[in-house]
C-alpha cells in the first residue's frame, strides 16, 4: 500500500463567508490572497519543503533534465525584419537564458549584437518583450520585463551608435508602443501612480491612460492623449497608419474580440500633439472587432468579424463613414478562419487562414481583394511574420508538431514568388522520421466534432496500455488581446507550448493536442460555444478526448496524464474534479481556480467577457458549478489523480492565490481521505511570472520537474 502524504496544516478561517445573491459561500483560505502576509509566505515555504524534496528524489529527474537540456540546445531564429536601411533578428544559440537581438546591413552581411538582455541580470530574469523602431530606423524603443511580470520599462537606443538614451518610462503595462512618423516620440500606456508594481501585487489594473512621450524629455512631462475615467476597465492602443497621417485608436473592455474604433487626423494638429487628441468616433460600441490593415488616403481596409464570425476584410471611406457605405474586400469564408492579414510590397496582402487548425498562406490584391496565389508551404502553424507595405520582401516562421521551426524568406520583386528556406532548426538527437502525426475528429458530448492531433511512434501497439499526455488550453480569446489569461504569444498550437512533450513521445508515449471548443480556430461562433454559460462544453471536449483514447485502445484511465496552463490550468482543475476516475495524473500550471473572485485581481476583470462574473446571478450559478476551488470532493470510489500545481511569485496575470487556495482546499478535503494515496502537491517558483520571458534555465528546471513527477506517478521506465 502506498504511503500517505502528510500535508501542511493550513489554517481554515471558517468565519469568512461570502454572500452571492443570497447564497453563502465559505472562503476559509481568503487569507492566502495577501501575497505579502507572513502566513501566506509561511504556507508557500511549507508547501515547497514537501514538493521540492519529492521532485528531487524522483527516479528519472536528472535524466529528464539532461535530455531536455540536449533537446533545447539548438539554434533558434526569429524572422528577420527590415527597419530603415538595416535588418534585425532575434537569435538564441541554444541554451542562452534570453534571445539576443542582432543587427546587420543586409541579410548576408556580418551580424552584430544590438540588444542582449542576458547582460541585464545575472540569472536571466530580465526579458526583452518588445521593440519598435522609428520610421527612419534611427531610434529604437524597447520594453523590458523583470521576473516574468507584466509590468514593463520602456527604454530607447540610438541605432547608428547603439547607445542607450536617457529616456526611461515606468509603470507600463498592456501597452501599445508606437512612433509618430516624424520620429519625435512614441505613444504608450501607463497606469496611475498608486501601489507597488513589482509583479507580486494583486490590486486590480484600472484606469489605463494613453500618453505621448517626446524623445529627450522626462516622463513627468509626457502628454496625456487618452483616458476614460467613467469606464475604468477600458484599455486602449494607438496605431499610426502607414502614411503617418492618422492615429487609429482601438478601445477594448475585455478579451472578447470586439473594440471601439476612433481616429485622429494628425495633419490637422497645427501645433503638434499637445494634449487630448480630437478623436473622431467611427465605431462607438462593442459589437465587433476592427483591426487596421492599410489605407490609401481616407480609404481604409480593416479586418473584422462584423456579421462574419470567420472574419473578413472590409473597406471604409472616412469621408463617407456611414455603415451603409462599407464594402467587403475579401468576403468571409464559410469554412476557414481569417487569422491575420498584412500589407506588403505596396499593393499586396498576405492573408493567413486557419483550415482545420492548420495555416494556409495566400497573396491577394489590396485594390480588388482577388487571390493571386497560395504560398507552397508545409502544412503547419505560422507563428512569425515580418514584412511591411514599404517592403518588397517578407519572412515567415512555421512550426510543425515534430519540427521546431522553419523560416522562409520571399523576395516580392520576383516574377515567380517562391519562398525559400532562410533558416531551419533541428532538435539534437531527435529523429522525427520515427514518429507520425495523425489528426482525427472526435464527437463531443453536444455532438460537436473536435479536432485532435495525435503524435506517437510509428507502429504503436493499440493495446490500451500506452501512457498518453493529453494537453489542452481550454480557452482562447482574441490572440491580439494583451490582457487575456495567457501570454500573447501563446496558442494551443504554438510549438514552444508543447515541444518539451517530445521527450514524452521519444520515450514511446503518445502526445495528444486537443483543439477544444472556444479556442477560436473555427471562428467566433466556435469561441462562443465554449464561453460564458456554455463553458462546460470545453470540459466535455477534454473528457470526450480522453474517452476516445480509451475506446480506441490507445490507453486506459490510469495511464492518462492531463496538462494545461493558464486557462488550461482551469481546464485541468475542473476536469479532475468532475472526472477524477478518468485520469491518472494531472499537471495544472498557473491556472485560474477561484472563478467567483478572479475579476477582483490585477487584469482578471478583462476575462469576464469569456467567463462571466459572479456579480451577476446567472453567471454566479454557472461559475459555481465548475469553479475548481469550489467543487473539490472526495470521490465515492477511487481517488484523485496524482496532482502537481505550478505557480510563481511574480505572476501578475493569474495571481498565485488561485493555485494556493486550490491546493490548500484540495489537501484539506481530499488529502485527508484514507483512500487518497496519490500526491497532491504544488511547486511555487520565485522570480518568475505567468510564463512569458522565463529564462531557459528555469524552463528546463520546471519541465524536468513536471516530467519526473509524471514518470514517478505513472511508473514510467527510461529508455537508455
Amino acid at each position: 500500500m502506498a504511503e500517505k502524504f502528510i500535508y501542511p496544516n493550513a489554517r481554515r478561517d471558517e468565519s469568512i463567508i461570502d454572500n452571492y445573491h443570497g447564497t453563502e459561500v465559505p472562503d476559509p483560505y481568503a487569507w492566502l490572497e495577501d501575497p505579502d502576509g507572513e502566513e501566506t509566505q509561511a504556507f508557500v515555504e511549507a508547501q515547497n519543503k514537501i514538493t521540492m524534496p519529492y521532485l528531487e528524489k524522483c527516479a528519472h529527474r536528472e535524466k529528464y533534465k539532461k535530455r531536455l537540456t540536449e533537446m533545447w540546445d539548438y539554434p533558434k531564429y526569429g524572422c528577420p525584419f527590415k527597419r530603415g536601411p538595416r535588418y534585425f533578428y532575434n537569435f538564441n544559440t541554444g541554451l542562452q537564458n534570453q534571445s539576443v537581438m542582432y543587427v546587420q546591413d543586409s541579410l548576408d552581411s556580418e551580424a552584430k549584437v544590438f540588444i542582449d538582455p542576458n547582460k541585464l541580470s545575472e540569472d536571466g530574469t530580465v526579458a526583452l518583450t518588445r521593440t519598435r523602431f522609428s520610421e527612419d530606423g534611427e531610434y529604437c524603443a524597447f520594453m523590458l520585463s523583470s521576473s516574468g511580470s507584466d509590468w514593463n520599462t520602456i527604454k530607447f537606443k540610438n541605432v547608428s551608435t547603439n547607445e542607450d538614451l536617457t529616456d526611461v518610462l515606468e509603470r507600463v503595462k498592456f501597452s501599445c508602443l508606437c512612433w509618430t512618423h516624424d520620429g519625435k516620440g512614441v505613444f504608450y500606456n501607463s497606469y496611475p501612480q498608486d501601489g507597488k508594481t513589482d509583479g507580486t501585487e494583486t490590486t486590480a489594473n484600472l484606469h489605463q491612460k494613453l500618453f505621448y512621450h517626446v524623445l529627450g524629455t522626462k516622463q513627468s512631462e509626457d502628454i496625456l492623449c487618452g483616458e476614460f475615467p467613467d469606464n475604468p476597465k477600458w484599455m486602449m492602443g494607438v496605431e499610426i497608419t502607414d502614411d503617418g497621417r492618422y492615429a487609429v485608436l482601438c478601445i477594448s473592455e475585455g478579451c472578447d474580440p470586439v473594440n471601439r474604433l476612433y481616429y485622429c487626423d494628425l495633419s490637422l494638429l497645427k501645433d503638434g500633439i499637445t494634449g487630448m487628441l480630437p478623436y473622431v468616433k467611427l465605431v462607438d460600441n462593442f459589437d465587433a472587432e476592427y483591426e487596421y490593415i492599410a489605407n490609401e488616403g481616407a480609404l481604409f481596409t480593416f479586418k473584422t468579424n462584423l456579421k462574419a464570425p470567420n472574419y473578413k476584410l472590409i473597406t471604409i471611406d472616412f469621408d463617407k463613414p456611414e455603415q451603409q457605405n462599407w464594402k467587403d474586400l475579401i468576403p468571409e469564408s464559410e469554412t476557414d478562419v481569417l487569422e491575420w492579414v498584412a500589407c506588403v510590397n505596396k499593393d499586396k496582402l498576405v492573408v493567413c487562414y486557419i483550415h482545420d487548425v492548420k495555416n494556409i498562406l495566400q497573396l491577394h490584391s489590396l485594390q480588388t481583394g482577388e487571390k493571386l496565389m497560395t504560398f507552397p508551404l508545409d502544412v503547419g502553424t505560422i507563428r512569425g511574420y515580418s514584412g511591411r507595405r514599404k517592403d518588397a520582401e517578407m519572412s515567415t516562421s512555421s512550426h510543425l508538431l515534430l519540427t521546431p521551426g522553419v523560416i522562409y524568406h520571399c523576395d516580392m520583386t520576383k516574377e515567380a514568388l517562391a519562398p525559400t528556406i532562410f533558416k531551419q532548426s533541428e532538435v539534437k538527437g531527435f529523429d522525427r522520421s520515427k514518429f507520425e502525426t495523425v489528426q482525427v475528429f472526435i464527437k463531443s458530448k453536444d455532438g460537436t466534432k473536435v479536432p485532435v492531433f495525435l503524435v506517437h511512434r510509428k507502429g504503436i501497439e493499440m493495446d490500451g496500455n500506452n501512457p498518453v499526455f493529453l494537453y489542452g488550453y481550454g480557452d482562447s480569446t482574441s490572440p491580439s488581446c494583451p490582457c487575456s489569461a495567457f501570454p500573447a504569444s501563446c496558442s494551443c498550437s504554438s510549438w514552444v507550448e508543447y515541444w518539451p512533450s517530445l521527450i514524452f513521445v521519444e520515450e514511446g508515449n503518445p502526445f495528444i493536442l486537443l483543439g477544444s471548443q472556444t479556442v477560436g480556430e473555427y471562428g467566433e461562433k466556435w469561441h462562443k460555444s465554449g464561453s460564458l454559460l456554455q463553458k462546460q462544453n470545453v470540459f466535455d471536449d477534454f473528457q470526450c478526448a480522453a474517452e476516445y483514447l480509451i475506446n480506441a485502445k490507445y490507453t486506459r484511465p490510469s495511464r492518462i496524464v492531463i496538462n494545461g496552463g493558464s486557462n488550461g490550468g482551469t481546464l485541468v482543475g475542473a476536469c479532475m474534479n468532475q472526472r477524477p476516475d478518468l485520469f491518472g495524473c494531472a499537471v495544472a500550471q498557473v491556472g485560474v481556480m477561484d472563478m467567483l473572485k478572479f475579476h477582483k485581481f490585477t487584469i482578471g476583470h478583462a476575462w469576464t467577457t469569456d467567463f462571466g462574473c459572479s456579480d451577476k446571478k446567472e453567471d454566479f450559478e454557472n461559475l459555481k458549478k465548475y469553479s475548481p476551488l469550489h467543487n473539490i470532493q472526495v470521490p465515492e470510489t477511487g481517488q484523485y489523480p496524482s496532482t502537481l500545481l505550478l505557480t510563481a511569485d511574480h505572476d501578475d496575470r493569474v495571481v498565485p492565490l488561485h493555485s494556493l487556495k486550490f491546493i490548500a482546499n484540495l489537501q484539506h478535503i481530499v488529502g485527508r481521505s484514507a483512500q487518497q494515496t496519490c500526491p497532491l502537491l504544488i511547486r511555487v517558483d520565485t522570480k518568475a511570472g505567468h510564463g512569458a520571458g522565463k529564462p531557459t534555465t528555469k524552463v528546463i528546471e520546471e519541465c524536468a520537474d513536471i516530467y519526473a513527477f509524471i514518470a514517478e506517478n505513472m511508473n514510467l521506465t527510461w529508455r537508455d
